[in-house]
């Protein structure tokens, strides 16, 4: 298909311009376009002898959507959108030897959708919709044999749903920047009657209203963070001397388990606390500013409940190991928000 190609090309030609994939915080708005093709819709015809029922098959079309949305930060966003579908009935099926008009669905929909982080590049997302659809049919009218049946141009509203699978591409250089690429499958339930142009006809019903939706385009998260550049892995930390009373313990990102150098600081902590003279270990867990504050909260206890753990595993009596977590705040680095800085998230050991 010429607009796969199309797609491939373009994705190939951004990749030299993509940024680091992070989850949106706060508000963003989108926007894309693209094509429509809606599945043969039911028709029943009302006669005076009974209902003629058959399909009515159509055009590819144009297709085109905008969107607010909020991120909350860890991968869940919501968002308002309003969307656009256009299709000309171009064939009739079974007992229907012709048809022809236009379709036109305009109506909002409320979608929540899901970010997959943690990827280098790109960032597949998938969601869900609910929301209110018109049908306007311009032209409607079948055909058999010689008989024909057309409708009046009317407007007819159901209730809709919508699945939503897509990848969004962050542009390096244009924090919050990326683009997008997603198929939508929408349905309206229900049929839809339209009065008869016809003498004789009492109305045409349609229904099995589905449609398979591309669409390509550009979304921008306000406020976002320059994203960081790929960082080498924290120096080594140089062995403390016995006489040292503090220690830093850091972490991978999102991650509360200790690496096995992490351990090693651990231990020399547990091993130095004998030769000075304590009353009490302080346990201080730290996280960046990426993810939400109370979710960071959560975190920063349980690093410092996991380097807690290992010093009562070295040797170093529970009752003397005050555990505290700080979230993001007291960074070693300061950032602004959403940003993933290695340096600070971590654990310190203090002993006094």
């Amino acid at each position: 298909m010429n607009f796969r190609n199309a797609l491939m090309a373009a994705t190939l030609l951004t990749l030299p311009l993509a940024a680091h994939a992070q989850p949106i915080t706060g508000l963003y708005v989108g926007a894309g376009i693209g094509a429509n093709y809606m599945m043969d819709e039911h028709v029943k015809v009302g006669t005076p002898t009974g209902t003629v029922t058959d399909n009515l098959g159509s055009r590819i079309g144009p297709a085109g959507a905008i969107s607010l949305g909020y991120g909350l930060g860890n991968g869940v966003r919501a968002e308002l959108e309003g969307s656009y579908r256009e299709n000309s009935f171009n064939t009739g099926h079974g007992s229907f030897t012709g048809g022809g008009g236009q379709e036109q669905k305009y109506g909002a929909m409320v979608n929540v959708l899901y970010d997959f982080a943690g990827l280098p590049v790109v960032q597949p997302y998938v969601g869900v919709g609910a929301g209110y659809q018109w049908a306007q049919e311009n032209n409607l009218h079948v055909s058999q044999g010689v008989n024909t049946a057309s409708a009046k141009n009317g407007t007819e509203g159901k209730f809709a749903y919508q699945g939503i699978l897509g990848v969004a591409l962050p542009l390096a250089g244009a924090p919050g920047l990326s683009l997008t690429a997603d198929y939508r499958f929408m349905g309206l339930v229900g049929d839809r009657t339209y009065s008869s142009n016809t003498a004789g006809v009492s109305g045409i019903k349609l229904d099995h209203d589905y449609n398979h939706t591309v669409l390509v385009g550009l979304r921008y998260a306000f406020g976002a963070a320059p994203a960081p550049a790929p960082m080498a892995p924290p120096a080594a930390q140089v062995a403390p001397s016995p006489v040292s009373r503090s220690y830093i313990v850091f972490f991978d990102w999102d991650k509360a388990d200790l690496t096995s150098r992490a351990q090693q600081i651990v231990s020399e902590a547990a091993s130095n606390s004998t030769k000075v003279q304590y009353t009490r270990l302080e346990v201080n867990g730290y996280t960046d500013t990426s993810g939400t504050p109370a979710y960071n909260q959560g975190l920063s206890v349980r690093r410092a409940q996991s380097v807690a753990a290992e010093l009562v595993k070295d040797g170093v009596p529970k009752s003397a190991i005050t555990i505290q977590g700080f979230g993001e705040t007291h960074p070693l680095v300061p950032t602004g928000a959403g940003v993933r800085e290695p340096q600070n998230r971590r654990v310190e050991i203090i002993i006094k």
